[in-house]
């Protein structure tokens, strides 16, 4: 029996994560994994624990040092996080 309305794997997952909703969280997903790459092994070394809660992503360090320099840097590193998961996931970044 041979099937006439065959779809490639990629569309038929494409689909089911726009049927169920999990874009917003696959991409919160993606950008908390893609944290140490942007910054660096230094400072995801000195991250101790990151989470995102109502599009602000949360971060506690365990270095004050650490924690004054990305204050500095606070916007830019939000927008290249953005960036990186092609999508506008986080709003604010707040160090701990």
């Amino acid at each position: 029996m041979r099937r006439t309305k065959t779809m490639p794997l990629k569309d038929v997952l494409k689909e089911y994560v726009e049927v169920m909703k999990m874009k917003s969280k696959l991409s919160e997903v993606s950008l908390l994994n893609s944290w140490e790459k942007i910054v660096g092994p230094t400072i995801g070394r000195a991250t101790k624990d990151i989470y995102i809660k109502d599009k602000k992503l949360f971060i506690r360090l365990n270095s004050s040092v650490i924690r004054s320099e990305l204050l500095l840097i606070k916007d830019g590193l939000r927008d290249r996080l953005n960036d990186n998961t092609g999508s506008q996931v986080i709003l604010d970044i707040v160090f701990l």
